[in-house]
């Protein structure tokens, strides 16, 4: 058995944890088979003033930045199985599917790429629950609540999100036609203490979030400003 070489750790990965907020209970979680090799955050700043010169107060923030977090996933059913990966035309032989437990050898990926799904997806009992009040004459019924969604990417970086776009390419498909192999395409926008109750669970969770940035940002704060050849800003 190969071991690891001792300065090569073990990396964690990164996932999406689903989270009731009343009370704080874990739902579900979904781990990335493979972490993605980028994440592309996009930060906007909230800010009163319009555009430069017109006299406003544009040095005034009015809450969190908007933050967009772009990322890749790869799922490979084959890498569960290594005595496949370097032959992947046997997955459509009997001794590959019978390596495999029956739910995985009918649906393959599906089940992950519904757990994906299922963060922007009201379910069947919430939609027929809908129907039923509208049939009893409710004209005005409250949207579905989805549960509260957490990026995480280590422990110290974990973000409430809402999932903004899904986009699934499924790449290899088994005998009766479930994937094997699939990229999916993550867009989210972090949702931050201006978007939930004051002491809720998200709120929390996105203050702990920016406390952690915070002491990041000072640990790199400095006044010296030799290295730019100025010697008195002020």
């Amino acid at each position: 058995m190969s071991v690891a070489p001792p300065w090569r750790p073990n990396l964690l990965r990164g996932g999406l944890v689903q989270l009731d907020q009343t009370p704080p209970t874990v739902v579900n979680v979904i781990t990335f088979q493979y972490n993605p090799d980028t994440v592309t955050r996009t930060l906007t700043p909230r800010a009163i003033g319009g555009e430069p010169g017109d006299r406003l107060e544009v040095l005034r923030l009015t809450g969190p930045p908007k933050e967009t977090i772009k990322l890749e996933a790869e799922f490979d059913l084959d890498d569960n199985y290594p005595e496949f990966v370097a032959t992947p035309y046997l997955v459509n032989t009997p001794a590959y599917q019978g390596s495999l437990d029956p739910v995985t050898q009918s649906v393959g990926l599906l089940t992950t790429l519904a757990a994906l799904e299922s963060l922007i997806t009201p379910s069947t009992t919430q939609l027929a629950n809908v129907d039923a009040l509208f049939m009893a004459g409710q004209i005005e019924v409250a949207p579905v609540e989805a549960p509260l969604t957490l990026l995480v990417w280590g422990p110290k970086r974990i973000v409430p999100v809402l999932l903004t776009s899904l986009t699934v390419t499924e790449e290899a498909f088994g005998p009766q036609l479930q994937p094997i192999r699939a990229k999916v395409s993550l867009e989210l926008k972090t949702l931050t203490s201006s978007d939930f109750p004051a002491g809720s669970p998200g709120e929390q969770r996105y203050l702990a979030y920016r406390k952690y940035s915070e002491t990041w940002a000072a640990a790199a704060t400095t006044t010296n400003t030799s290295p730019m050849g100025i010697e008195h800003i002020t």
